[in-house]
């Protein structure tokens, strides 16, 4: 799997069902925050990921934040998920992953990760050898740093599209 390419895209979290997820073997996911789960820095998540989380854990699939943000963002937007977290993720590097692969005592084989970024939820979860499946931002970045990273992710995105066709749900 290329570096920046992932191994699956969905348009949102919601549309990644515990069916996909078992069906691949998926028994744990590591969860970005901002762009996948909520707007940047919004305090709380968007209306459907409630109810997706609950589907997750019907179906005994267990969720794990991984983020790059601060302590001081993400422990009360994963308290209001009930989710364990790590901050401070250090993506794209496996730290982040690595740690919640222990904290949930699974196997890379039976882990997902899932964010909005190739160059660092995707990059990360390539290097820890964990499935990827990417989601579309759920809202445009204001910040020229995110814009250019979007900017950067357009040819890569175009290719994937064109090798693998439309995406998941």
């Amino acid at each position: 799997m290329p570096l920046f390419c992932p191994c699956y895209r969905f348009h949102r979290v919601e549309n990644i069902s515990p069916e996909f997820l078992t069906a691949h073997g998926v028994k744990g996911i590591l969860l970005d925050v901002d762009n996948t789960l909520s707007p940047h820095n919004a305090p709380d998540p968007e209306p459907p990921v409630m109810a997706w989380l609950e589907s997750l854990a019907a179906n005994n699939i267990e969720a794990v934040i991984v983020s790059n943000n601060s302590y001081k963002r993400v422990k009360p937007f994963a308290g209001k998920l009930g989710l364990r977290f790590i901050s401070r993720g250090l993506k794209p590097l496996p730290t982040g992953f690595n740690r919640a692969q222990k904290m949930m005592g699974l196997s890379r084989k039976e882990l997902a990760v899932v964010g909005d970024q190739l160059f660092t939820d995707m990059a990360g979860g390539n290097l820890a050898g964990i499935v990827t499946l990417l989601v579309d931002p759920i809202e445009p970045e204001s910040n020229i740093f995110f814009k250019l990273k979007r900017k950067l992710e357009q040819p890569l995105l175009k290719r994937f599209d064109r090798k693998h066709g439309k995406k998941e749900g």
